[in-house]
């Protein structure tokens, strides 16, 4: 799971950002990805990356303003 997400976060690096950006985010790669934080969870209790182990995990990013 985690070099699914390494490999999607490399792409969409290298496609958008900065040279500079991107040596820093290469170096991301093969580490844990962080915990998931931030505001309020809808329509469950706060998840773990350790409970979503194994498991698809789709996350999608949105901002209302």
């Amino acid at each position: 799971m985690r070099s699914v997400v390494a490999m999607a976060f490399l792409c969409v690096a290298l496609s958008v950002g900065r040279p500079e950006q991107v040596s820093a985010q290469v170096d991301l790669l093969g580490r844990p990805a962080p915990e998931i934080g931030g505001g309020p969870w809808l329509n469950s209790q706060p998840l773990t990356l350790g409970a979503l182990r194994g498991r698809v995990v789709l996350l999608e990013f949105w901002t209302g303003g």
